[in-house]
């Protein structure tokens, strides 16, 4: 993937936030568990939104098929990122939760992070 994210890279809707450094697919598995570890790590207090969704099916053919009979089914499903890109966004929690939670999010993540504020 060539390029920056034009859209969905300022923070839209609360003050904390993760943003990508690297371009990939993340699957839906991945933005689940990242989503999980933020929203346990911060437990009742403030909101997460998740500013990315998984909208590219990815289809894989059966193992040991033969060639021909049309494309495989969709195995799973992937969000595009590119650099710049906010994954998810924290408001209603202080500085040192959001980023310990995003940092804990991070590692849940398959590139590189950066946790930004307003």
């Amino acid at each position: 993937m060539k390029g920056v994210s034009y859209r969905g890279n300022r923070i839209c809707f609360g003050r904390f936030a993760l943003q990508a450094l690297e371009p990939a697919w993340i699957t839906s598995g991945q933005i689940e568990a990242g989503r999980r570890t933020i929203t346990r790590y911060a437990r009742r207090g403030g909101k997460i939104w998740v500013r990315i969704f998984p909208d590219k099916p990815i289809t894989m053919r059966p193992a040991e098929t033969r060639m021909g009979s049309g494309k495989g089914s969709p195995e799973y499903w992937v969000s595009v990122i590119k650099p710049g890109r906010i994954l998810y966004e924290m408001g209603g929690v202080s500085e040192t939760v959001a980023r310990a939670a995003a940092r804990i999010a991070a590692y849940k993540m398959p590139i590189r992070t950066q946790f930004i504020t307003t």
